[in-house]
């Protein structure tokens, strides 16, 4: 019986200018396409549908600022996500944060979610 081996994340880090600023534990990715009807004249149905942009929403857990000298995380906007796998590198771009959810210990600034 051969064993089926999953991918799984090597790295999973937030990058500004290409400088890694924080690493993560683990993500959730929930996308979803935007999608209009359109409609004939006289017709009381829609003839079909065209599909619109695709929105990712991804959820960051146990995130880990590295390098926070000079960057102020809540005004930070158009940053990218980096997910390193065994065989491929997901990098979404143009990211924008949502909702920050923050704790930390004396010495240590650790970010539990950050959406």
């Amino acid at each position: 019986m051969a064993l089926l081996s999953i991918p799984t994340s090597a790295d999973i880090s937030i990058e500004v200018n290409g400088q890694k600023v924080a690493a993560a534990q683990s993500y959730r990715v929930q996308s979803a396409r935007e999608s209009r009807y359109i409609e004939a004249f006289g017709s009381r149905e829609p003839v079909g549908t065209v599909g619109g942009r695709v929105q990712h929403k991804i959820e960051l857990t146990r995130v880990c600022l590295c390098q926070t000298e000079g960057i102020d995380f809540y005004n930070l906007s158009g940053f990218n996500l980096v997910i390193v796998q065994p065989d491929c590198k997901i990098i979404y771009s143009g990211c924008q944060w949502s909702a920050i959810g923050e704790t930390g210990a004396l010495g240590a600034m650790v970010v539990e979610k950050i959406t």
